[in-house]
């Protein structure tokens, strides 16, 4: 055995096909192969793989014989037949039990890792708001005393930003690169604007347009927030479950 996850082992054989693929792969676009960081890379993914096929089977998904045939005709078909499966399979290292293992694992994955996704809500509490970023401390402050003096902040933002006037769109926390105007953002009232922010970006003034706590996710803030459950929920299954690791 490679590895073993809450008792279940990962055949050596199964784990050495994935490093010569991943050694292809690397070789075939002119990367420099290190045979370490491609084992902590497979063995990541294969045990990642593996506590989801096994929370799919917790949860009643079963691969039996009829829905793995039916998939290996499906690839058939749509590599161009039987033949050209059997030398594809050939050709990335496989033999025909080890593609059929790793198949039935990654129908499993497949399925429960749909079924965390789906689960994510589509809307969220949701701030809009627009911001002034200047180079300077300086630049910062003068804008900063404007607004003191009754400037209107859309005003000002389009001054710094012709093209959107400073529109950070709708957000859900976690979702912007600099955490302290986000944290600004979520801090204050639609109609009201922060103190100066420094960040390695520049120096930002947020302004808080509207808050809906139940907003739509744009698709992109849904791919975020998708992503983010799935790298908890690997987290959680990490710190709960038994792994244990022979190969170095």
């Amino acid at each position: 055995m490679a590895f073993r996850v809450n008792g279940e082992g990962f055949l050596l054989s199964d784990y050495e096909e994935e490093l010569r693929r991943y050694q292809a792969a690397m070789e075939e676009t002119g990367e420099l192969f290190d045979a370490s960081a491609a084992s902590k890379t497979i063995l990541d993914e294969m045990i990642n793989q593996m506590f989801l096929a096994q929370h799919a089977a917790q949860e009643g998904f079963v691969v039996d014989e009829a829905a793995l045939q039916m998939r290996l005709e499906e690839l058939a078909t749509g590599i161009g037949g039987v033949e050209a499966l059997v030398k594809w399979i050939n050709d990335y290292s496989f033999s025909e039990e080890s593609f059929r293992r790793a198949l039935a694992r990654d129908m499993a994955a497949v399925w429960m890792r749909n079924r965390i996704l789906g689960s994510v809500p589509t809307t969220a509490d949701q701030v809009h708001a627009r911001q002034i970023l200047v180079r300077s401390e300086n630049e910062a402050i003068a804008s900063e005393r404007r607004l003191q003096v009754g400037t209107d902040f859309n005003t000002l933002a389009y001054e710094y930003d012709p093209l959107s006037g400073g529109d950070l769109g709708w957000f859900p926390a976690g979702y912007l690169l600099q955490t302290d105007v986000e944290i600004a953002a979520f801090s204050l009232q639609p109609g009201q604007y922060s103190p100066i922010i420094p960040t390695s970006y520049g120096y930002h003034i947020v302004y808080v347009i509207e808050r809906d706590q139940n907003h739509p996710l744009s698709p992109e803030a849904l791919l975020f927030t998708q992503r983010l459950a799935m790298e908890n929920w690997l987290n959680e299954q990490r710190n709960q479950s038994s792994v244990e690791i022979y190969v170095q």
